[in-house]
């Protein structure tokens, strides 16, 4: 199972993890964080010396409730930054969160190899064409609505049921565009109770009857710091905790903001198989 980044084959079939650079002043755990050239590239380097085989830049929060930024403004944020991470670090596979597909355009255009979109090609029509006209590998994350809205559409008469559907829905359209490389997320927390998230994860293992790479984002997140009645800050060991789990039923990618420690969890996980 491999992807195509720049020219570069990347297996998953060994687990990868994907580092997390918010550049927005409003995430909700980094929010603001990563405010002067010299912090991130140090943050950068460190994650890349930790092992991310991915750096996944957003300059949009999808936070639920989050503010708007407009098109100009993400552009602003997020073309400079890529630019500096890639003079800085030539050979960093950067992915781009955004769900619109200029900014995807001139990211790529500007050096990043491979587009994360919240919502799958929902929020913008021209999105799935760009993708495909660019040759890159597409992350479409399942989501109702949008980050304002999405908490209201948690109305599932079947949880899982639902979002395979969703996937077989836009993987298709995507492949008949000529989208080849196609990686799912979940979407945990996006349109999702505490209690659906706990039931995606658990019934995780049946994504792999869509046989693409398996994504997952549970970083620090709600699900994480609710159930244990503590914060975002001090949900490293839950995060662990899951992301173990989520090896364990066939994620391909972890998503994090903690780097070394998802290294570990896949190093023991793949002894544990070995």
């Amino acid at each position: 199972m491999t992807i195509n980044c720049k020219g570069k084959l990347i297996d998953l079939s060994s687990p990868k993890v994907m580092g997390v650079l918010n550049i927005t002043p409003d995430s909700f755990y980094d929010g603001g964080t990563h405010k002067n050239e010299g912090y991130i590239l140090n943050h950068v380097g460190r994650m890349l010396n930790e092992g991310a085989t991915f750096i996944d830049v957003g300059a949009y929060s999808s936070r639920p409730n989050a503010n708007h930024v407009s098109e100009i403004d993400e552009l602003k944020r997020i073309i400079p930054i890529v630019k500096l991470i890639l003079k800085e670090f030539p050979e960093t596979l950067l992915s781009i969160d955004t769900f619109r597909s200029e900014v995807a355009k001139r990211c790529i255009v500007a050096g990043a190899c491979m587009i994360n979109d919240i919502s799958a090609g929902k929020l913008d029509e021209n999105m799935l064409q760009t993708i495909a006209d660019l040759h890159v590998p597409y992350i479409m994350m399942h989501m109702r609505g949008t980050p304002k809205n999405m908490q209201q559409q948690t109305d599932y008469d079947n949880l899982i049921k639902a979002v395979l559907f969703y996937f077989s829905e836009r993987i298709a359209t995507a492949k008949a565009l000529g989208i080849v490389d196609i990686i799912i997320d979940p979407g945990f927390g996006f349109a999702k109770t505490l209690e659906q998230n706990f039931e995606l994860l658990n019934k995780l293992e049946l994504f792999k009857m869509i046989e693409s790479p398996l994504l997952v984002g549970m970083s620090r997140k709600s699900m994480i710091y609710k159930t244990l009645e503590t914060s975002a800050n001090e949900a490293l060991n839950g995060t662990s905790v899951l992301n173990t789990v989520a090896l364990q039923k066939g994620a391909s990618i972890l998503r994090v903001h903690d780097v070394k420690e998802a290294m570990e969890c896949i190093k023991l996980i793949e002894s544990l198989n070995s």
